[in-house]
């Protein structure tokens, strides 16, 4: 797996030797990325953007963001076998310092430092069988933790049916392979 674009494009992201961590294939986040970038149904600006990484694994998707020029990504990842990794792949980073990684099962308690600000994108991966991350998003959406023009973008697998909140607007939703990317907002 490699960071697709930007000034870190080609680098290698180390991935686990596990099974447990399922890391987002190449094909699925540049359509994400492609998504972000050219859709006329939201705008946002991934330079000026405030990035929120929920169930970050290998960090992927925020190391990608921060590649392509993201003003800040927060990493929140909790399994003790991932966060050595995710610790290297930022590591290898060495000139990037524009992120902070927070190690807490988000499911559990939202940090205080993560209610305190406001971001433009926030991403979760939660592994497949996980359904108590749709509370994590009426959290969000009540608290307003995403900015009125924010997207929120989850990774399921393709056949999985959640059941969103009404407060949850769903924008657009693509599958690609096993995985199904839901892109919504604010309703």
């Amino acid at each position: 797996m490699r960071i697709i674009s930007g000034i870190f494009k080609g680098k290698k992201i180390d991935q686990p030797l596990d099974f447990k961590t399922r890391p987002l294939k190449d094909l699925t986040k540049e359509s994400i990325f492609n998504i972000i970038k050219h859709s006329n149904k939201f705008s946002i600006d991934l330079g000026c953007s405030e990035i929120l990484d929920l169930f970050s694994g290998t960090g992927s998707f925020g190391i990608e963001c921060l590649s392509r020029g993201a003003k800040y990504v927060t990493f929140v990842e909790n399994y003790n076998t991932i966060l050595p990794i995710l610790k290297k792949n930022l590591a290898n980073l060495k000139s990037i310092k524009n992120y902070s990684v927070i190690e807490e099962d988000i499911l559990s308690n939202i940090n205080k430092k993560i209610t305190k600000k406001k971001y433009d994108i926030i991403f979760l991966d939660p592994p497949y069988k996980e359904n108590k991350f749709i509370n994590l998003i009426i959290t969000i959406l009540n608290d307003q933790i995403l900015k009125p023009d924010g997207i929120i973008i989850i990774h399921r697998h393709k056949k999985q049916e959640d059941i969103f909140p009404k407060e949850f607007k769903l924008i657009e939703e693509k599958k690609y392979g096993i995985s199904k990317i839901i892109f919504g907002s604010y309703a």
